[in-house]
C-alpha cells in the first residue's frame, strides 16, 4: 500500500495543483496512480461514475492520473450551507449535517470510512497520492482530525509539507508548523517543498537551508510559479478573479459572487475566449450596465443566496439588464432564482423558508426529495452537448413547457423565456462543450474560438507534470512511499 501525502502550511498553498501534477507525472512514467483526499470542504463538486459526488479537485486529479473519478477518492465531503452548518457527504451520498458544535468530534467516527476508501484505492494501483486539507498547524482542530495527521498516522502514510513563498513568511510557516506539532505528528513529515516561487531560486538558497536546519526536514524542491496552472479548474471561491470591465473588442459576461456559490468552474471555458471578458462581481459592486450576459451560478443554499442577491441590489440590476434587451442565464440554483418562488419547507438547505425569485421565467421550485447526481447528454440550441446534474429540488410551471434542452433519456431540462433572452438549466458544464458554447455566444452576436476546453486542461496537466519532474524530487517521494509500504 504505497502512498505519499502532501499537506500544506495553510489553505491555498497549491496542494491540489501539485497533487495533480505529481499524479500526471507518475502516470506518464507508466505507473498506476490514484488521488485521494480524506476530507474536503468545498461547494465545487463533480459527479462520479459510481453515482456520487466528490470535490472538484479530486476529479481533476483523477483526470491527471488518467483514472475514472470515484467516490473513494474523496470519502468525506463537507459542503457549507447557510446556517453555520455543512452538508455531510460520505462516499458520495448525503449522510446529514455537521455544525460548529459538533464539527471537531463529529468527524472522528468517519475515520474508518476514510481508511476503508484509502485501502480500496491502494489495492488498485502502484501508488496513492494523498492531499491534506488546510494545515496540520491548526492544532485546535487536531482532536477528531481525519484530514491531516489524524489520517497520516492511522494509515502510516509519510508526509511532505508544502509552503507557499508567494504569500510571504514561508520560513516562519514551515518552522512554525514544526514547532507547534505534537512530536509524533512532526515525525510523519519527511520533507518539504517550496511552491509558487517567482524569480531566481538561487536567491533563496540560504532560506532553503535555514528551513532544513530549523525543522530537521530535507528540502524536496522549489517549484517556480507556473502560468499554465491558471487553466485548471479552481476549487475554492477565494481564488475567483474580480475583473469589472471589458477590454477593447470584448463583450462583458458578468457573474455575481454569491456567498455559497457552487460549481463556478462552469465559467472557466469563457476565460479562453478572446471575444469575452468574464467579470466576477464581488459584493458591494453593481453589475455593470454594459454586460451582454449575466450568469447566475450554482448555489449550495439557494434561498439565502437569493436573499443576498436582493440585499446587494443585484435583482434591480438584472431586471434592468433584461428590460434593456440583455440576456440572463441561470445554472442550477441560478435557474431556480429565475422563477417566481423557491420553497424549502423541510429546511433541507437551511431554516424552512419560501422566497420570491426574479420572475423572469414562469416556474416555481420546491426543495425536497433526494439529490439528483448524474451525467447527462442531449441537444440544446441546435447542437449536441454533455454535462452533469447536481441539485436538490424540482422545478415546474408553464415556463418549463418551452425547455432549454432535450436529454437523451427523453426528459426535458430547464426553460426558455418567451422572448428567448432568459435561459434556465439544471445542466452544469455547458460552456466546456465547444458546440454549445459557440451557440450561446452566437446569441450574443459573438463567434467562439471553438477550442476544446477538455483538451486545454489535459495539455495544462502535461505541462504541470513536466514542471513537477523538473523541480520536485519525485524519486525521493516514491522511495518514501515504498519504504513506508514495506
Amino acid at each position: 500500500m504505497a502512498s505519499i501525502m502532501l499537506q500544506g502550511t495553510g489553505s491555498d498553498v497549491g496542494k491540489s495543483v501539485l497533487v495533480a501534477g505529481i499524479c500526471r507525472a507518475l502516470a506518464n512514467r507508466g505507473l498506476s496512480v490514484l488521488p485521494f483526499k480524506p476530507q474536503n470542504m468545498s461547494n465545487n463538486a463533480a459527479v462520479t461514475a459510481d453515482g456520487g459526488e466528490i470535490g472538484r479537485a479530486q476529479a481533476l486529479q483523477a483526470l491527471a492520473a488518467r483514472a475514472e473519478p470515484h467516490t473513494d477518492m474523496n470519502p468525506v465531503l463537507l459542503k457549507p450551507q447557510a446556517d453555520l452548518t455543512a452538508q455531510l457527504i460520505v462516499h458520495g451520498r448525503v449522510r446529514g449535517t455537521l455544525g460548529t458544535a459538533d464539527f471537531r468530534e463529529g468527524r472522528r467516527p468517519l475515520l474508518p470510512d476514510v481508511l476503508k476508501s484509502h485501502a480500496r484505492l491502494a489495492a488498485r494501483c502502484d501508488i496513492v497520492v494523498v492531499e491534506g486539507a488546510g494545515s496540520p498547524a491548526e492544532i485546535n482542530l487536531r482532536s477528531g482530525d481525519i484530514a491531516n495527521m489524524g489520517f497520516a498516522r492511522a494509515a502510516g502514510v509519510p508526509v511532505v509539507l508544502i509552503g507557499d513563498i508567494d504569500r510571504g513568511g514561508v520560513i516562519a510557516a514551515l518552522a512554525g508548523t514544526r514547532a507547534v506539532l505534537d512530536p509524533a505528528d512532526a515525525a510523519m513529515i519527511r520533507g518539504f517543498v517550496i511552491n509558487k516561487f517567482r524569480g531566481d531560486p538561487a536567491l533563496f538558497e540560504d532560506g532553503y537551508r535555514a528551513i532544513e536546519r530549523l525543522t530537521g526536514w530535507p528540502g524536496m524542491g522549489v517549484v517556480p510559479w507556473l502560468a499554465a496552472a491558471r487553466t485548471l479548474p479552481s476549487e475554492d471561491a477565494v481564488v475567483l478573479e474580480r475583473g469589472l470591465g471589458a477590454r477593447a473588442g470584448r463583450r462583458l459576461i458578468a457573474c455575481p459572487i454569491l456567498p455559497r456559490i457552487a460549481n463556478f468552474d462552469d465559467l472557466d471555458p469563457l476565460k479562453a475566449e478572446p471575444v469575452v471578458e468574464l467579470a466576477m462581481i464581488p459584493p458591494g459592486t453593481p453589475i455593470p450596465a454594459e454586460a451582454a450576459l449575466i450568469v447566475l451560478p450554482g448555489s449550495k443554499a439557494t434561498i439565502p443566496d437569493m436573499a443576498f442577491l436582493r440585499e446587494q441590489g443585484w435583482d434591480i440590476d438584472i431586471l434592468a439588464h433584461h428590460r434593456r434587451g440583455g440576456m440572463v442565464l441561470g445554472i442550477c440554483g441560478g435557474y431556480q432564482m429565475l422563477g417566481r418562488w423557491i420553497a424549502d419547507p423541510k429546511g433541507i438547505e437551511g431554516p424552512p423558508a419560501t422566497i420570491a425569485g426574479l420572475g423572469l421565467i414562469d416556474v416555481t421550485t420546491r426543495l425536497s426529495g433526494g439529490k439528483t447526481l448524474r451525467a447527462v447528454s442531449g441537444a440544446a440550441l441546435g447542437t449536441r452537448f454533455g454535462g452533469y446534474e447536481m441539485h436538490i429540488g424540482e422545478t415546474h410551471g408553464p415556463g418549463a413547457g418551452l425547455p432549454f434542452a432535450v436529454l437523451d433519456d427523453g426528459t426535458l431540462d430547464g426553460a426558455l423565456s418567451l422572448d428567448g433572452r432568459v435561459i434556465g438549466t439544471y445542466c452544469h458544464g455547458l460552456f466546456a462543450d465547444p458546440g454549445l458554447r459557440g451557440a450561446l455566444l452566437g446569441k450574443l452576436g459573438l463567434a467562439s474560438n471553438g477550442l476544446d476546453h477538455a483538451a486545454m486542461v489535459d495539455a495544462a496537466l502535461d505541462e504541470l507534470a513536466d514542471h513537477c519532474e523538473r523541480h520536485i524530487a519525485i524519486d525521493a517521494m516514491l522511495a518514501l512511499a515504498r519504504g513506508a509500504a514495506t
